[in-house]
């Protein structure tokens, strides 16, 4: 099906000004008469900002005429970017291999990578090594041991396991680095982020609730 002027006009990135990235193909689509606007579509899949597509218009603004009125000209170029690995969460990617060679992750790029896990520290070991530990409080020691079975469950089959500690009676301690390198890699992140997803809220300590 031909697209309506309108939806050649709601692509989300307008880049008239903006260089090409890549030498891509571009697709125009067959004449539809006199009132078409002519537009071009080229999918980038170099660009780190990973911009996502566009929707088809909804009947009220059809009738506005909204397209005759948005700024822009009739030959605009409109850029589809197709999303690469920078732009997906920690969550959808997987560990790596870290050869000993890497150099342990510094400490400002950690504390960048800390926005993106939730609960989470950057602690410093004697020797001056970095680590991520998170804490759980749990309703009581049961809870714990509950806990340290699903992150278990969640992190053996990516090869990368955290240190999980029961404090007596119901505080559990998870702590990440890459020991192959002396400090934190990528892969901590990661499996922090999985560790996150994990459902706790049948372990919390209950709300008290006063009459």
């Amino acid at each position: 099906m031909a697209a309506s002027p309108a939806s050649a006009h709601l692509l989300l990135l307008h880049l008239r000004s903006r260089p090409r990235a890549t030498a891509c193909p571009t697709v125009a689509p067959p004449s539809a008469g006199p009132r078409r606007r002519g537009w071009r579509c080229a999918a980038m899949g170099t660009d780190l900002l990973g911009d996502f597509g566009a929707r088809d218009p909804y009947a009220a603004e059809i009738e506005s005429n909204f397209a005759d009125k948005v700024l822009g000209n009739v030959d605009t170029e409109h850029r589809i970017l197709i999303p690469n690995v920078s732009v997906l969460s920690l969550a959808q990617r997987s560990c790596e291999p870290v050869p000993p060679s890497q150099p342990p992750m510094p400490r400002d790029t950690a504390q960048k990578l800390l926005k993106k896990i939730v609960g989470w520290r950057v602690v410093e070991e004697e020797g001056g090594g970095l680590k991520i530990q998170g804490v759980w409080k749990l309703r009581d020691q049961s809870c714990g041991e509950e806990l340290i079975s699903r992150i278990l469950a969640v992190v053996e089959p990516l090869g990368h396991l955290p240190t999980l500690r029961l404090d007596e009676p119901n505080q559990v301690t998870a702590e990440l680095w890459t020991a192959s390198i002396g400090g934190l890699s990528l892969n901590d992140f990661i499996v922090a982020a999985k560790i996150d997803q994990i459902q706790t809220k049948d372990l919390l300590p209950r709300k008290r609730v006063w009459a």
